[in-house]
């Protein structure tokens, strides 16, 4: 029972933090907490177990190392929200698409876009930092509410990631239990798409009963940004072209440098005056002047005054600098992740899961349960994945389950769900990129929060659950 001791600590911690600081609590009270935990979790571990300081220091310095690709990844994405809009990709994206989408059919439309969008590339930070971005201005425009809007994207983004072969989620999954990729996905159907079309369904009633109020701004929108910027088709080749570098399969870390590196080169081309506007100057002061416009795009905060103070906050970026806040949070995160399995408080925990398998949905509850749970605990989906299926790896096969359902209810309860917890690598990225609090958003991702559910009540009446034949 000491292994629960840093969780309840670090949720005690964060409910008053949450009722001190509000949304602001990303800002440094969430990364003390995980911390003072850390803290605990250690003292923990050294009274039961004797824990020498050299084996928790290995621990937690090679958690925090797996983290860097996200961080890197992060900080290209803070590049491309600056890029893309002071380029005006972002607000061609938004300004076409005022013209094309109506108040009634948006959520629906904006999920089914970002579920496409992240089928073809199979990212669903990409298509949520690029195509959800724009969305979310036109669903602003409009008049509806953070929560919808950002959950309408999230649910599309992440049920593409989590059938497309080009997922990075859906490969690992597939490949560390040992099913064939497109088997993996074709069992996944079964409860991906029932649940994908509750949430359609959702957001289509939504749409048509909920009464916006501010489809008198669209028009005062599109009017801001052809004033502001300017708006051409031709900008929107650069996304197309992200596209087919993704088909390619081009590593994702050249593809958000290039994407970014590209725009700024558009924006020095075909927004000059934005340029200046950031660097802080008027008039024609030379190149130098539109290179320390296109670098803060990079990097720095930028205000662009269109004359309309809603859509001013919404063209509004922080860069690379603003994701600082999250890296801060997941380096934190990554420092408790690492002192709960130096402690072997993680596997204690883990082992209670164990413990409540019965039958074929206590079976399968236990892995979405245990997948989730890692989520919060490890605050990485990859983790979550990696360390579910090698814990129940060895039950499957001793109670004759093929190896397709633990891969699909390892995706069932940590691809969906990592985006739910504020502190997880996935819940911090799309928050920041949103800009949006995670609780928030929360409640309005129907096919994050529906998809644990089916996939247990699949397996609760068993359809299409089937055992090997077991060799005695």
């Amino acid at each position: 029972m000491f292994a629960f001791i840093p969780f309840i600590v670090l949720i005690a911690l964060l409910v008053c933090c949450i009722s001190v600081f509000g949304n602001a609590t990303l800002d440094g009270a969430s990364q003390v907490s995980l911390i003072i935990a850390s803290g605990v979790c250690v003292l923990v571990g050294w009274m039961t177990k004797r824990l020498k300081w050299a084996d928790l220091d290995k621990e937690i310095t090679k958690k925090v190392a797996s983290c860097t690709p996200s961080i890197i990844i992060l900080l290209l994405i803070g590049a491309i929200s600056g890029t893309w809009m002071v380029s005006g990709i972002v607000p061609t994206m938004i300004y076409y698409g005022l013209q094309i989408l109506s108040p009634q059919w948006f959520l629906v439309t904006t999920c089914i876009i970002c579920a496409l969008v992240s089928l073809m590339i199979g990212s669903s930070w990409t298509t949520i930092a690029t195509v959800g971005v724009a969305l979310f201005g036109i669903g602003k425009a409009m008049g509806f509410g953070d929560g919808w809007i950002a959950g309408a994207i999230i649910s599309g983004a992440y049920f593409g990631d989590k059938l497309s072969p080009l997922s990075d989620t859906t490969v690992l999954a597939s490949s560390v239990v040992g099913t064939p990729l497109f088997t993996h996905i074709k069992y996944m159907m079964q409860t991906t798409v029932p649940t994908f079309f509750v949430a359609l369904v959702i957001f289509l009633t939504a749409g048509l009963l909920i009464n916006v109020s501010g489809t008198g701004d669209v028009q005062m929108f599109m009017d801001g940004l052809s004033h502001t910027f300017v708006i051409s088709p031709w900008l929107l080749l650069v996304p197309v072209g992200m596209g087919l570098m993704i088909a390619r399969r081009w590593p994702s870390l050249v593809v958000l440098f290039l994407a970014a590196l590209i725009a700024a080169v558009v924006a020095l081309l075909v927004q000059p005056d934005r340029l200046r506007e950031i660097a802080g100057i008027t008039g024609d002061q030379g190149f130098l002047r539109l290179y320390e416009g296109a670098i803060r795009a990079f990097y720095d905060s930028t205000h662009i005054s269109t004359g309309v103070e809603s859509l001013d906050k919404l063209v509004a970026t922080r860069g690379m600098a603003g994701m600082m806040p999250t890296i801060w949070l997941i380096i934190s995160a990554q420092v408790f992740a690492g002192a709960l399995t130096a402690t072997g408080q993680l596997q204690e925990i883990m082992n209670y899961f164990r413990r409540l398998v019965r039958g074929t949905a206590s079976l399968v509850a236990s892995t979405v349960g245990c997948a989730a749970f890692l989520n919060i605990t490890t605050a990485d989906q990859f983790l979550s994945i990696i360390l579910t299926s090698s814990m129940f790896k060895d039950m499957y096969t001793k109670m004759g389950y093929e190896p397709r359902l633990l891969s699909r209810s390892c995706e069932d309860g940590g691809t969906v769900t990592s985006v739910l917890v504020p502190w997880n690598t996935c819940g911090l990225t799309q928050s920041t990129v949103l800009g949006v609090a995670t609780l928030t958003y929360l409640p309005y991702c129907f096919f994050n929060l529906l998809s644990p559910i089916v996939s247990i009540t699949v397996a609760a009446i068993g359809w299409r659950i089937r055992r090997k034949k077991i060799e005695n």
